[in-house]
């Protein structure tokens, strides 16, 4: 049945015009919102940039080369940061050993090997409400459970399990993301050929989902280097004047686990006591240190995303 309203040449040309009327005025809300983004971002830049600045006049003369290799001083112009950069490696070793083989097997059992149920559902949804709770309470958790309840202490086994936890739900979300990506005719063909479950995700689905859990595991690691709270919330020494043992020993078995168990310092640490104290000489070295932090974050979120694309250029679909 024909619409009155579309036969008549004067309705029709109303209705066009309100149409035209009408896409005009998103197209310039659509503009209005891009300027507004852009405005947005680059008062964000200009922010960074003069704090980055600040930061970079004021601890640019201490970065020299006795100041990596110097431990901490009551005397400003002598203290270095040799104890808190070891230390921020070792405990970030710790964490990688803890959260990338649990975060990974997490992700890979969630989304190859677990059935559809309630139970599977409640672990999802504790899994990424877990990856945005404040990182004073895993601080907490670790001290109740860490430091009392097992009598680790404030070690580097410590402060590595509890970053460890703190980053185990990104690197979960990262590794079920990524392997979503991988299409499913992949594990078809491999069926097809014979294979195993476990065969068509060890030798087919984790290699083809590996730039997206590199960079989930990478990101994480970023996020835990620069992490305070939890630190301090466990007892992290502020002052150190030596390093963890050596991992290796001149006797069988040749490695040693002593320094697991040692006190411990990190750059996030040490940044937080010069800037806390009320002498103004230290303000230079906390700079310092903070310039140090951001540098080894821009690598590791710079090394991501340079693996990221090398990797998927290798993808074939």
């Amino acid at each position: 049945m024909t619409n009155p309203a579309t036969t008549n040449p004067a309705t029709a040309d109303r209705l066009c015009d309100r149409a035209a009327a009408r896409i005009r005025w998103a197209r310039q809300l659509e503009r209005g919102f891009v300027l507004a983004a852009w405005a947005l971002l680059g008062l964000l830049a200009v922010v960074f940039l003069s704090l980055f600045a600040g930061v970079l006049q004021t601890g640019w003369e201490r970065l020299q080369p006795d100041f990596f290799l110097t431990f901490a001083s009551r005397r400003a112009a002598q203290a270095g940061i040799l104890a808190a950069w070891v230390g921020t490696l070792v405990v970030m070793a710790v964490t990688a050993a803890v959260a990338i083989p649990l975060g990974v097997a997490a992700g890979v059992y969630l989304e190859e090997y677990a059935r559809p149920g309630r139970l599977t559902t409640l672990i999802e949804v504790n899994i990424v409400n877990l990856a945005g709770v404040p990182s004073i309470v895993y601080g907490l958790l670790a001290l109740g459970l860490f430091v009392r309840l097992l009598g680790l202490g404030a070690s580097i086994l410590t402060a590595g399990l509890t970053l460890g936890l703190l980053i185990l739900p990104i690197v979960v979300v990262a590794t079920r993301e990524a392997i979503r990506t991988v299409p499913q005719s992949i594990r078809e063909a491999s069926y097809a050929v014979g294979a195993t479950r476990w065969q068509t995700v060890w030798q087919h689905v984790l290699p083809a989902a590996l730039p997206g859990i590199l960079t989930g595991i990478i990101i994480g690691l970023a996020r835990a280097i620069g992490e305070t709270a939890p630190l301090v919330t466990i007892g992290a020494v502020t002052f150190i004047a030596f390093l963890p043992p050596a991992p290796f020993s001149p006797e069988a078995p040749f490695l040693s686990f002593d320094w697991l168990w040692a006190p411990f310092t990190a750059l996030p640490i040490v940044t937080f006591d010069w800037t806390s104290r009320p002498n103004p000489a230290f303000r230079p070295n906390a700079a310092a240190a903070a310039l140090v932090l951001t540098f080894l974050t821009a690598v590791m979120n710079a090394t991501a995303v340079w693996l990221r694309y090398r990797l998927r250029q290798r993808q074939l679909w």
